[in-house]
């Protein structure tokens, strides 16, 4: 406490004040030396007390020891005696969310989990505040509806043992705040607010917590202005750990969330503020305006279409009531134009602000439309929407996307937001529009919010990779994709919906094309045939391209399942039969019939089928709730390797029915679904998903990046989007460029890298398209967002080293990044990529260490560059797949032969001969000279010539031409055509 810290005193007391207190007692009234000096204090007749002034822990001064250290210790310590030790600066201020986010009312939501402070002050507060909670939180939203549940989750903390804790802010079905927290004593206690939250209006609600009171303030737009406050008071003391689990904007699987749009959210860890003290802007102010502006639209938009369709109903009625039956009237009523009516009592100013709705709804059938209003708002969104598509799909489609945008403006108004995600990606990307990012986030934000598929993976990728002026948040990045993610598995089992199975299919593979099929196709009709014959190879696989849409073939579950039933019928094939039984089970497309299933199941499982296993498993559990009998199959369909089984597994110790251990085991859970996961099972993916992103089991620490990538994996399965690749794939084949532009576009958007590198290839075969009708610099930007990918192929890192090493079009030369796109093609083992490396360095270029570290290169082994080309250009030769001479093997053979010839040129030998040749050619051309020099008769003056002007203006000829002059090409005039 007097002394610094030095050598040996480690650890000085640190005291920032210093009391010294004195009292006087009566020795027989109360003064006892066994008593506590407080209580002393109390009866004391006289005190006093005197504050003392404490010296800093770094003014004070250091003690000598009288003691000599050791010369090395002594010079180590003296580096750091002098140094003042600064912690990082941190305060309580945590920014939970800084761009919008579109929250669709489903189970899916942001996670963030607060770590502990670092400074031991804070750290030591927010301790001591567990049962007095003292902090503050601040959001901005946007809500479109009220739950249609009992609560929607806002936001809310749940701790390790799943549980809600402080705070738990809900949403009810009439729109006041519920407001949730535990208490100390361990129950729950939960108050709502007096006052309902605004609708389709931006506003911030702040709530700070003192102890046991509860201020609740929501203002309304950009100058907040003040719209209701409440404060709220009570008695029980809280329990609050904001560090022991994590919390949830939006919704979860225990609760959906609100429907609408987040924005700003802070979160005050330490300190209750009144709203005026809360620094929370509404960022993004361009697109939170946009938003409301587009939501006022929309309002006036629904309510055109609404009043018009059901006015269009009840006059097809009462027109079907006066109109005699006529075979001729049916006809034209089924087959004819639809009759325009254009009694509508529309202000002129109406029509003139939506004239493509207007256009859409006179050409349109109405009479077909359902009669709920919301049914028959979003029905007619979706024939505005298919109505637009065709336009697109058309010979010049990319031509007719400005005329189209309208049309889609309407179509996502009416919400169908298919049409929103085209819009997205029209402005992102400039398809045939002035390029607008502004409206791109719009639309995307819209689809996102809407639930459409392609629009949240879409906002899951840019958030993911932080491009296109989308903030890098992979926790947001999750929200999106776990949504997408969890309604895949759904969507497979879906026999209705455009959905194709999504399939791995490369532009530059000519043999994987070929087998691309349709049902006229040739390779269709050569397994139909081979089909019919009775070949279960055969019958298999035309079943499951049937079935799931596969190679080009169009989803049709009926005519799988007619395949599936013949093959286990007729053959003794055990997957033919294990298909058809389960198609029995669920009834997909033809009559439940358990026991046939069972029978099927059974003798499936006899031939060594380890589905047939697993199905058996399940059965017992589904249908018997005889888990000991469901365990016993699944773990022997689990040795057998089979994922399903070892997922099984997992929801059984999760559920705690697992038999003969008690109680749940969710360790032991995530053990399985990480092995199911591995083997590729969806549902086992979105568990460890889950657990990384929560952090709450401690075999899965917090990692919210490899959350994305686990849930990315799962979304980028989903048959939406096969649909569309198939459609631009299939567009591609028939040579119809602008519509696999068009869809390629559309995929490649999503993130899925397969549709990005397909796109980069066709942009480079048809330059002149890219080039007319995209705003982005398609080749550039799709190459390199593909190289960014998990398990990218090495041509697109070939691809970007190019475009690296040569500049392309605003991009300059970087051979820095030439070098790591190469090195990283090479490490994926492509020849090309260590024959590119061995190029540069041929032409000078210095690799750095960390690349040779990063191709596992030896610098110590190989430290000039002719022992790194000969590493380089042997590895190339090694990983080509060119059985005889390849460019790397002739590069190998020209190096050494240039090794050789140095070797020589460089010999003692070499250097001997040389000199001894140069001597004797010197020695001979002074004798030559000697000898003419002595032979030459004396000089003479010349005569004039009178052919002297000739003679100096042209050359000499010779009779004889010398022989090196016949080898020479000469002019002719004898035009023939070559060889």
């Amino acid at each position: 406490m007097v002394y610094r810290d030095d050598y040996f005193i480690r650890h000085s007391i640190s005291v920032s004040a210093v009391i010294v207190r004195a009292w006087i007692t009566h020795k027989y009234s109360g003064g006892d030396w066994n008593v506590k000096w407080e209580e002393n204090l109390l009866h004391a007749v006289a005190k006093n007390y005197t504050l003392l002034q404490t010296i800093p822990p770094f003014e004070r001064p250091f003690k000598d020891h009288q003691v000599c250290l050791e010369w090395n210790m002594g010079y180590i310590w003296n580096l750091q005696a002098n140094r003042i030790p600064q912690c990082a600066l941190e305060n309580d201020v945590v920014a939970l969310l800084g761009f919008p986010y579109a929250s669709s009312g489903e189970n899916t939501g942001i996670v963030k989990k607060f770590p502990r402070f670092q400074n031991r002050e804070l750290e030591a507060t927010r301790r001591q505040r567990m049962d007095y909670p003292v902090f503050t939180v601040s959001l901005w939203l946007y809500l479109l509806h009220y739950c249609k549940a009992n609560l929607c989750g806002i936001l809310y903390f749940v701790d390790s043992n799943e549980m809600y804790g402080t705070p738990s802010v809900f949403l009810t079905e009439e729109g006041y705040l519920h407001i949730q927290m535990h208490l100390v004593k361990g129950e729950d206690l939960a108050v709502k607010t007096k006052f309902i939250v605004p609708l389709k209006e931006w506003f911030r609600l702040d709530i700070s917590f003192n102890g046991g009171q509860i201020v609740v303030t929501t203002s309304i737009g950009q100058d907040l202005k003040s719209y209701h406050n409440q404060t709220i008071s009570f008695r029980e003391d809280f329990h609050y750990n904001d560090t022991a689990g994590y919390f949830i904007i939006g919704g979860s699987r225990y609760v959906a969330g609100i429907e609408g749009f987040f924005g700003p959210l802070k979160y005050y860890r330490l300190r209750s503020l009144h709203p005026a003290q809360i620094f929370n802007p509404l960022l993004e102010k361009q697109l939170a305006e946009q938003i409301k502006l587009y939501y006022e639209r929309c309002a006036e938009v629904q309510e055109i279409v609404s009043v018009y369709a059901s006015t269009a109903l009840r006059g097809g009625e009462r027109q079907e009531a006066c109109h005699l039956h006529n075979s001729y009237l049916d006809l034209q009523r089924k087959y004819g134009r639809p009759s325009m009516c254009r009694a509508f009592p529309w202000e002129k100013e109406l029509k003139d602000k939506h004239p493509s709705l207007f256009q859409a709804l006179l050409e349109m059938d109405l009479l077909t439309v359902p009669r709920n209003q919301n049914e028959s708002v979003l029905d007619i969104g979706g024939k505005i929407f298919e109505k637009a598509v065709k336009r697109l799909s058309s010979v010049d489609g990319l031509h007719q996307i400005s005329s189209v945008v309208p049309f889609l403006m309407d179509s996502s108004c009416c919400g169908y937001h298919k049409a929103s995600y085209y819009l997205a990606v029209f402005y992102e990307t400039g398809l045939n529009v002035p390029r607008d990012q502004l409206q791109g986030m719009l639309y995307s934000l819209v689809g996102g919010q809407g639930s459409e598929r392609l629009s949240s993976m879409n906002l899951g990728y840019k958030h993911y990779q932080g491009i296109d002026n989308y903030p890098l948040d992979w926790e947001l990045s999750y929200a999106y994709y776990s949504n997408i993610a969890t309604k895949t598995p759904l969507d497979q089992h879906t026999l209705q919906g455009d959905q194709a199975y999504v399939e791995t299919i490369r532009l530059k593979d000519d043999e994987i094309l070929k087998v691309q099929t349709k049902e006229d196709g040739d390779v269709f009709m050569w397994l139909k045939h081979e089909a019919t014959r009775g070949n279960a190879a055969a019958q298999q696989r035309l079943a499951q391209m049937l079935f799931w849409g596969q190679q080009g073939v169009a989803k049709n579950p009926e005519a799988a399942i007619e395949w599936y039933a013949k093959g286990a019928l007729e053959t003794e094939d055990p997957a033919l039969i294990y298909d058809y039984a389960i198609v029995l089970f669920k009834g997909q497309g033809v009559k439940k019939n358990r026991r046939l299933a069972l029978e099927l199941m059974k003798k499936a499982a006899s031939k060594g089928l380890h589905q047939a296993v697993n199905g058996l498993g399940w059965y017992y559990h589904k249908f018997k709730k005889n888990y000991a009998k469901a365990a016993k199959y699944w773990l022997k369909a689990e040795e057998m390797g089979n994922p399903d089984a070892s997922y099984n597994l997992g929801v059984l110790h999760l559920d705690g029915i697992f038999p003969g251990v008690p109680g749940r085991n969710q360790t032991l859970a995530g053990e399985y679904f990480h092995k199911a996961a591995q083997g590729g099972h969806m549902e086992g993916t979105l568990w460890c998903s889950l657990y990384y992103i929560t952090g709450n089991l401690e075999t899965f620490p917090r990692d919210p990046e490899k959350a994305v990538v686990w849930a990315k994996h799962v979304a980028e399965k989903n048959g939406y989007l096969g649909h569309v690749i198939r459609k631009g794939l299939n567009a591609y084949l028939e040579g119809s460029w602008h519509e696999a532009l068009l869809y390629y576009v559309l995929a490649a958007e999503t993130g899925i890298e397969v549709s990005q590198t397909n796109l980069a290839h066709i942009c480079e075969e048809r330059p002149d398209l890219a080039r007319r009708y995209l705003g982005v610099n398609c080749v550039w930007r799709y190459y390199n967002f593909s190289v960014f990918q998990i398990d990218a192929p090495s041509f697109a890192y070939l691809k970007m080293g190019d475009l690296y090493y040569y500049g392309h079009q605003n991009q300059s030369q970087d051979l820095e990044l030439s070098v790591q796109m190469y090195a990283q093609a090479a490490l994926d083992g492509d020849s090309q990529g260590f024959f590119n490396l061995a190029l540069l360095i041929e032409e000078g270029t210095i690799i750095p260490h960390h690349i040779l570290d990063f191709l596992e290169i030896d610098s110590t082994l190989h430290s000039n560059n002719i022992s790194i080309l000969q590493e380089l250009y042997e590895r190339c030769w090694s990983h080509s797949n060119e059985e005889s001479f390849s460019p790397c093997s002739l590069a190998w053979l020209y190096l050494h032969l240039r090794l050789l010839w140095g070797a020589v040129l460089h010999s003692a030998l070499i250097y001997f001969l040389g000199t001894f040749l140069l001597s004797i050619l010197i020695a001979w051309t002074v004798q030559y000279f000697q000898s003419v020099s002595a032979n030459d008769p004396p000089p003479r003056p010349s005569r004039a010539s009178p052919d002297t002007a000739t003679s100096t203006a042209s050359p000499a000829v010779t009779p004889a031409a010398d022989a090196s002059d016949q080898d020479q090409p000469t002019v002719t005039n004898n035009l023939e055509p070559r060889g």
